[in-house]
């Protein structure tokens, strides 16, 4: 089964991407840490946290927010979106027990000189309604059925 695809032509700005709400437990902090080869103690030893850190609990690295933010985007717009551009902002830790909701909105949309469509989203993780961590992203989106922006190479591709 494939994932939908989204066209360029059916995204317009003040868009809402649909929310992802998940629950964070310590495995999902330690496996992203892991994944990124981050051994520092804060992102799994939850006395070093505490009491050398200061926080509340062990807490999502950045690498692993990263992800996260990625598999937003890509869950959106499907198996051809290609992103250029993921830059964001973290404001407060996601701990163990939160539940961290994605949310997001079209700021731009756009086709270069290339002519490869773009969209520009606005994105904020939340808990609990405060916001964590802001995030703009760039992500190429197909023009037509016909089209595919992985599928982009040298001149037709401008990162």
């Amino acid at each position: 089964m494939t994932a939908p695809t989204l066209l360029h032509g059916a995204v317009a700005v003040g868009d809402e991407v649909p929310e992802l709400a998940y629950p964070v437990t310590a495995t999902t902090i330690v496996l992203g840490a892991l994944a990124a080869r981050d051994w520092r103690p804060m992102h799994h030893d939850k006395e070093f946290a505490v009491h050398r850190n200061g926080t509340k609990d062990i807490f999502i690295n950045t690498p692993n927010l990263a992800a996260w933010f990625e598999r937003y985007i890509t869950d959106w717009t499907g198996p051809f979106g290609r992103l250029r551009r993921v830059t964001f902002r973290m404001r407060g830790s996601i701990f163990p027990g939160d539940t961290m909701v994605f949310a997001g909105t079209v700021a731009d949309t756009g086709v270069d000189e290339t002519g490869c469509g773009w969209a520009t989203l606005d994105i904020a993780v939340s808990v609990d309604g405060d916001p964590k961590t802001t995030c703009r992203a760039e992500v190429a989106l197909p023009l037509d059925a016909d089209d595919n922006p992985w599928a982009r190479s040298g001149d037709r591709w401008t990162p």
